[in-house]
């Protein structure tokens, strides 16, 4: 598949700037993987975790560094939604289907459970690459945004070093295994963002009908 062999491109691009670059290296990947590009932390890492068993690295300065890119990545996405997402919305919006009650619908959501929608999105392939957009669109205090973020690519990220420093020469085999989460998640999303639309249609539709 074309998709699977851009994805392997981009995995053989980030294990090799790993291994030239050292600790900078991650912290670039990681800042990367938690924006919209689609690097792959369940290959960065463990990668990072094979290097430190072989003493190239030292395994707390890797969950130092990942983490650091973690949350570069993610303040850099967070700030372009706080600034340019309710222009983008406003302007361009009413042909995505957006208006300024999603606006208000985001933000009330981030006020409330900002908290455990960012912690939990650190786990979940697909959504931490886009989640810090609509919490900076939501206006999420950026303090809980920094804590939270923190905590869980902390947590993520250490997990999969740990997992590379076990399996050595097979730590590879973590990517292999994601992929089958990954695809599911990936057409949830799809699902999810299709029911979306139909619901904004209807309510449009609606609205229409009240006004007319």
């Amino acid at each position: 598949m074309i998709v699977t062999q851009i994805l392997t491109w981009i995995g053989q691009i980030a294990v090799s700037t790993v291994h030239s670059l050292g600790y900078s290296g991650i912290l670039i990947m990681m800042a990367l993987e938690s924006m919209i590009f689609p690097l792959p932390s369940e290959l960065v890492m463990p990668f990072a975790g094979f290097l430190a068993i072989q003493g190239t690295f030292k395994f707390w300065m890797v969950v130092l560094f990942s983490s650091l890119g973690s949350i570069i990545g993610s303040l850099i996405s967070y700030f372009l939604g706080y600034y340019g997402g309710n222009r983008l919305v406003k302007r361009w919006g009413k042909y995505f289907l957006l208006d300024e009650e999603d606006l208000l619908k985001t933000e009330q959501w981030f006020q409330k459970r900002g908290e455990l929608t960012i912690f939990i999105s650190r786990f979940i392939p697909v959504v931490r690459h886009l989640i810090s957009i609509p919490a900076g669109i939501g206006k999420m205090n950026l303090e809980k945004f920094c804590f939270y973020t923190l905590a869980g690519a902390t947590l993520w990220n250490t997990f999969l070093a740990y997992i590379g420093l076990k399996l050595g020469e097979n730590w590879a085999i973590v990517r292999q295994y994601s992929e089958y989460i990954s695809l599911p998640v990936a057409v949830l999303i799809l699902v999810i963002g299709a029911y979306f639309v139909y619901r904004h249609i209807k309510h449009h539709q609606n609205k229409n009908r009240q006004n007319s």
